[in-house]
């Protein structure tokens, strides 16, 4: 398999604590599919894991939380009839999704006020079409 796969900068993740499983895919592949294991499991501990910086780890099992089942993470793929191109796809599925959740959050967004020559223009342009719009009308006959 093409590796590492990197989370974030140099952390990558730890091929000793990825935890594959493999099983029959319901996907393509014809007769063939009746026959091999096909669709990839993967399931990291994220938890346990010591790869990860403790202020990425709580963020993630923070932002996980919902699809954690005892601390562990799984990720599928069947999409593909081989099982070495859904062992990439389950791959780079888990870490994008672990990139994602330990991202930073974003920056706070600070309340600006909206100048008062926007918002004069603003009423001015609308006073404008309303006035063009009243100049349509057939009232005075």
């Amino acid at each position: 398999m093409p590796g590492p796969y990197v989370i974030r900068g140099s952390v990558v993740l730890p091929e000793a604590e990825l935890v594959w499983r493999f099983s029959r895919s319901s996907g393509p592949g014809g007769q063939h599919v009746n026959t091999s294991d096909s669709k990839a499991e993967l399931s990291f501990d994220l938890g346990a894991t010591k790869a990860l910086p403790e202020v990425w780890k709580d963020r993630a099992l923070e932002r996980l939380a919902g699809r954690l089942v005892g601390g562990v993470i799984t990720v599928r793929a069947s999409e593909h009839r081989s099982q070495w191109r859904n062992r990439e796809m389950a791959a780079v599925r888990l870490a994008a999704l672990l990139a994602e959740a330990t991202a930073p959050p974003p920056k706070p967004r600070r309340a600006t006020k909206i100048p008062r020559g926007i918002n004069e223009r603003r009423l001015r342009e609308k006073k404008a079409r309303s006035d063009t719009k009243r100049g349509r009308s057939g009232r005075d006959w």
